[in-house]
């Protein structure tokens, strides 16, 4: 098919809420590690991967022969039917899980893994509330739009009962008010004065991503997690870490992002980065927690041998590449790069992240933080045309969102610097005088 045929027909039969970037769509055709091609030929160095998915490059060969080779032996089997797929893959993510943590279900998504953790909690615990964040986002099933806190991404149904929010740690844009560190972390105190006043005292558990995806890649301060795992426990629920996108090393040195907040979580779910671009979704906890889910399970897809064989070959490239060391070392060069469009450009109010997740939040003032949701969108147009791939997010859409492959080397950071300051350098140019000299 042609571009425009395909983009016709992708109006024509989806459905319309799914959505698309820029206003002319680009349409993909083919990729390799870090670039990406549209069916028109122009090539594109790729720092979104796919929404933090491809974490070892695109089609990597040391993940695509082993998918290949285990279609040919056996594609499908169900969790009725156990392979050494499966138990190779469950038997390495046990050995790298924090703490006590060695049971492990698949599913197909972020979403299923998220309801997994949610029922585990509850009937571990025989409670029912949980706690949610505000900006968090979970999927997109009633469950997991009801522990969303972005308005947008629940807008197609009704909540379900048993989820309250409590304020997240977005320093920028303190709901108190305050500074970090003279705040004295109060974000953290309402996860307490949130399960006093707005639940029954009794809760299943507390569900939070170590770095808000969706949201904005917002980042807790290093306390953070510590105050509100302490919480946690006085009110006997269970701490859920929300690994689908900082997982695998993303955030750098460690296999989870919360491990760098020295918190060994009772429940961890992932997705996205550990299948490259594969379907999975993964919940895993401690065997009692396990040993308490209820009634008969099964998961027809999840676990399936060539997804499983996938991401075991996606761990195995990470582990041997020390790609989680990698995404430390060139994620330092490329927050050195941000800091410096910071510095050059006052479109950027903050920047935030950790490894090779970082996030640029534009706001028309750097005052007032006034977003500049339009910025954003220009920003990737003129990024788009420079040859750069990027992703948005946030509250109020005005958060650029990058999460590149996580063996790229520091000359693609250098390169994504380039483009991004050609980009800026665009749409500044394009602004009224009066807002570019604010």
């Amino acid at each position: 098919m042609t571009r425009d045929e395909i983009i016709a027909k992708y109006k024509q039969y989806l459905f319309p809420s799914v959505t698309t970037y820029f206003t002319d769509p680009l349409v993909t055709d083919h990729a390799s590690m870090q670039y990406l091609w549209d069916v028109e030929g122009n090539k594109y160095l790729d720092f979104f991967g796919g929404i933090v998915t491809i974490s070892v490059g695109h089609a990597n060969p040391r993940v695509t022969s082993k998918i290949k080779a285990q279609i040919d032996k056996l594609q499908h089997a169900s969790t009725v039917l156990p392979n050494e797929a499966i138990v190779a893959l469950a038997e390495k993510l046990a050995q790298i899980a924090p703490g006590e943590i060695s049971k492990s279900y698949f599913t197909n998504s972020g979403t299923e893994a998220n309801e997994t953790a949610v029922q585990a909690a509850r009937t571990h615990t025989g409670r029912f509330e949980i706690i949610a964040l505000r900006h968090g986002y979970s999927g997109r099933s009633q469950t997991a739009q009801s522990l969303t806190g972005i308005q947008s991404w629940r807008a197609s149904l009704p909540g379900a009962f048993g989820v309250v929010h409590a304020i997240n740690p977005y320093c920028y844009r303190c709901p108190f008010g305050l500074s970090y560190p003279d705040c004295g972390v109060k974000c953290a105190q309402d996860v307490e004065n949130v399960i006093q006043t707005s639940t029954s005292g009794a809760i299943a558990g507390f569900f939070a991503e170590p770095i808000q995806g969706l949201g904005g890649f917002i980042t807790p301060p290093p306390e953070y997690f510590k105050i509100v795992f302490n919480i946690v426990k006085k009110y006997g629920g269970d701490f859920i870490s929300d690994e689908v996108q900082t997982g695998w090393g993303r955030t750098g040195k460690k296999w989870f992002g919360i491990e760098h907040w020295e918190v060994t979580p009772d429940i961890i779910t992932a997705a996205k980065g550990l299948g490259n671009g594969v379907p999975i979704g993964l919940t895993m906890t401690r065997p009692e927690i396990a040993g308490s889910f209820k009634g008969l399970q099964i998961s027809t897809f999840g676990g399936n041998p060539v997804t499983s064989v996938a991401a075991k070959a996606v761990i195995d490239v990470i582990e041997e590449d020390r790609l989680m060391d990698n995404a430390h070392t060139v994620g330092q060069r490329f927050r050195e790069g941000l800091e410096g469009l910071k510095d050059k450009y006052d479109l950027i109010g903050d920047v935030r992240g950790m490894g090779l997740m970082q996030g640029l939040e534009l706001v028309k003032d750097r005052k007032t933080k006034e977003p500049a949701a339009a910025e954003v969108n220009r920003v990737l147009e003129e990024a788009r045309r420079a040859g750069l791939i990027i992703g948005k997010g946030g509250l109020y859409g005005n958060v650029i969102r990058m999460s590149p492959p996580l063996n790229i080397g520091k000359a693609d950071v250098d390169e994504a610097i380039h483009m991004l300051d050609r980009a800026f350098a665009a749409v500044t140019a394009a602004q009224p005088a009066t807002a570019a000299a604010r």
